[in-house]
This record gives C-alpha cells, sequence and structure tokens, in this order.
C-alpha cells in the first residue's frame, strides 16, 4: 500500500551523531520503497533544553549529508518562521487538549516524579492516584490523559506483529508538565495525526512509545493509524545507545576531522 507521509523528526537539545544518520538513512530508504514523501520536523518542544545553534547545526548536516526533505525544506527553517517546528505549534497542541478536556479525558495532577516511582518502583507506571481528586487543569498541575485498559496491535514493517496495553504499560499519559511543556508522547502523536504521517520510521528504543501514542491519536480523532518501522541502533555499550554527548560520532566533529558524507553514512551503517 503506498504512503504518502514519513518524517524525519530530530530535536535540537544537540548535535547530531551517527545514530540520527541510521536514522535518517532508514527514513528516506523506506520513503521511497513506499511511495512517500519526507517532512522534516524540528521537535524543539522541551524549552529548557532546546537551543538554536543545535537547529542550525542539524539543518547544515542535513544538508551536507544528503538528506533532502520533500516538504518543509532546511530553507524553511532558515527563513524564519515555519510551521514544522514544535515551538510555534503551541496552539494546535492547546486545541487539541481542548477537545480531550470537554470529553472528561484529562485531569490535573500533583504527583511528584519520586511520587510515581515510590508507587511503581520497577516499572515507574502511573497509578491514576489524582484520577477521582477533581484536581483542575491549571498552570502549576501536570495534566494527565485517561488511559483505559486494553491492547494496540500493529505489524511493524521491520520486527512483526506487536502488541501492547498503554494502561498496563505507562498508566494515565502526562500531555503536559506542570512548568507548561507539551511532553513527548502528546505532541509526537498530535503532529503524526495533524501533519498526515501515516509511516513512522524511529529506532527501538521508541518500539514501547508505539501503542499509547496509536491510542492518544484515536482519542483525538485518528480513524487509521499509522504504520512503523523501528530500526537497529548503534550502541555504544550492549545496554547503553549512542547520545548528543558522545562527540567522537558526532557528524559535526566527523565533518571537521576531514571525513566525507559518504565516509560518514558508511560508518554509521556499519555500526549499526
Amino acid at each position: 500500500m503506498p504512503r504518502h507521509f514519513t518524517r524525519f523528526a530530530p530535536a535540537p537539545t544537540g548535535y547530531l551523531h551517527l545514530g540520527h544518520v541510521v536514522n535518517a538513512h532508514h527514513v528516506w530508504t523506506l520513503a521511497r520503497e513506499h511511495g512517500a514523501q519526507v517532512l522534516l520536523r524540528i521537535e524543539d518542544h522541551d524549552r529548557e533544553r532546546c537551543r538554536l545553534e543545535y537547529e542550525t547545526a542539524i539543518l547544515d548536516d542535513l544538508d551536507w549529508l544528503g538528506f533532502t526533505p520533500d516538504v518543509f525544506p532546511t530553507s524553511a527553517f532558515r527563513s524564519g518562521s515555519c510551521e514544522s517546528r514544535q515551538s510555534e505549534r503551541g496552539e494546535i497542541y492547546a486545541a487539541a487538549a481542548r477537545e480531550l478536556a470537554a470529553r472528561g479525558l484529562l485531569y490535573g495532577c500533583t504527583c511528584s516524579r519520586s511520587q510515581i516511582v515510590a508507587a511503581s518502583p520497577i516499572e515507574h507506571r502511573y497509578a491514576g492516584t489524582c484520577r477521582a481528586r477533581g484536581v483542575a487543569l491549571g498552570s502549576d498541575v501536570s495534566w494527565r490523559l485517561r488511559i483505559d485498559p486494553g491492547v494496540e496491535t500493529f505489524d511493524d514493517l521491520l520486527l512483526g506483529s506487536q502488541t501492547q496495553d498503554p494502561a498496563a504499560q505507562c498508566g494515565d499519559v502526562m500531555i503536559r508538565d506542570r512548568k507548561g511543556n507539551w511532553t513527548y508522547q502528546f505532541v509526537a502523536s498530535v503532529d503524526d495525526f495533524k501533519q498526515g504521517i501515516d509511516l513512522v520510521v524511529r529506532g527501538r528504543d521508541l518500539l514501547a512509545s508505539t501503542g499509547r501514542q496509536m491510542r492518544i491519536a484515536r482519542l483525538l480523532g485518528r480513524e487509521a493509524p499509522a504504520a512503523f518501522a523501528h530500526h537497529e541502533l548503534i550502541m555504544k555499550s550492549p545496554t547503553q545507545k549512542l547520545s548528543k554527548s558522545d562527540h567522537d560520532t558526532g557528524v559535526r566533529d566527523l565533518r571537521a576531522a576531514g571525513w566525507t558524507r559518504d565516509r560518514v553514512i558508511e560508518a554509521a551503517l556499519s555500526a549499526s
């Protein structure tokens, strides 16, 4: 079945590294195989960690690597305001939250992270402590979405059949923290729905998020879920993936060391 849109969605909390190159390779390869266009989205919803200098470097690295988006090219972000930059999509997220709240699906939560961990020390699953407390959706509390028991099933294009129960995994999902930041789970679900993304290609570290994002999208009104493909990661150890702090694998640093585009891409793919 032809796909219309996939996306490459980096967060400007650091510079691109070889792990991002692996993701970009899979995104553009699967887009060609499935007849989809690639949309670029800058996921800068975390106002405390994201920086403009990182966004600029990401755009520069994408151009140098030859990964050219079909929708929202790098020039669209360089020109100033861009509707595919999450920090400029606040009203879209607020409107989605209002729809959920009007249906009684949101509630305020005063639980701290330490309280949640204490209640579920192994899984860190939210136990629904504030569900029936009637905490208003104010600016000083977290906002949570009611997630009832029930499984989500999907056929991962790379991993095969998958079954997840979001309620058992994580409990009621936080969509906005007490500092006013929209959460990744919420904005990714809203954006993939509203931007028409029907093929999501990402690393296996995000596999567990798929069921809850499918549920969030359905509660927002999405009728047909996206297809998902979760690829292998580059690991720095058996249990730890690469991070933006690993400068020896950063695209920017490898470029400065004289590496060619082809050498960078080859190194990324051989390590995954």
